[in-house]
């Protein structure tokens, strides 16, 4: 029985299919979903997210939110999302860049604390990407 995955930004939606099981980081680790999983609601952290399909198995960046299990329905609410397999290396390494410089940058200049949280993710969600699109090699 195949679950429905749908991963949702404020923008977009930026996956919804039908997988046969999909890996998830969350603030207590990685859980792998399976049909007939129990319901449950979590903190999405960013990283990478393995779903498999029909034996293919695809990898996806996430940035932080929320994961809700439900039924044979996996949702996830994020930040950002991108999937790796059509996104160029050199893109990748170019976000990440610019991350780490505007992390740097937003410590030297003494923001608030949510600013600088706000940078932080944006440069985990960077290495994600780059975690990622190595898995698909």
């Amino acid at each position: 029985m195949p679950i429905s995955l749908e991963i949702v930004t404020p923008s977009e939606t930026v996956y919804s299919e039908l997988v046969d099981h999909v890996v998830i980081p969350t603030l207590r680790g990685k859980i792998d979903i399976l049909p007939n999983h129990v319901p449950l609601i979590d903190k999405l952290v960013a990283g990478d997210i393995k779903v498999e399909k029909e034996g293919v198995v695809e990898y996806l960046a996430v940035g932080s939110g929320f994961i809700e299990v439900y039924s044979e329905k996996v949702s996830l609410l994020t930040d950002q999302a991108i999937n790796v397999s059509t996104t160029e290396d050199s893109e990748i390494d170019a976000a990440i860049k610019r991350a780490e410089e505007a992390l740097i940058e937003g410590k030297r200049s003494n923001f608030d604390q949510s600013k600088i949280d706000k940078l932080e993710a944006a440069a985990k969600f960077a290495f994600a990407q780059k975690m990622a699109k190595g898995k698909t090699r």
